[in-house]
């Protein structure tokens, strides 16, 4: 699996949710990393980013990440994933 967006990346980015397109090619993402975050399939997010429209959920997540109010570990652990623990004296 691709490393997780640093926060600060994410936040430089400028979104525009009329632009998804624009928004992942701007973090070098291709489709299946960017949508797997969202809980959303390549094939899906081809979709969204020609057009189709993104539904409310999705739409949340993506603006909440871009914002930087949650983490690709806030996304996983949402999606079932185990939380990672911190390192100790560090």
């Amino acid at each position: 699996m691709d490393a997780p967006q640093s926060l600060s990346k994410v936040k430089a980015v400028k979104f525009n949710l009329n632009d998804i397109l624009g928004y992942r090619r701007a973090l070098a993402e291709n489709q299946g990393t960017f949508w797997r975050r969202f809980g959303v399939t390549q094939s899906g997010g081809s979709r969204y980013e020609t057009g189709r429209t993104i539904p409310r959920p999705v739409r949340l997540l993506i603006m909440l990440y871009a914002a930087g109010k949650i983490t690709d570990e806030d996304l996983r652990v949402a999606a079932g994933g185990k939380a990672k623990r911190a390192k100790a004296g560090g």
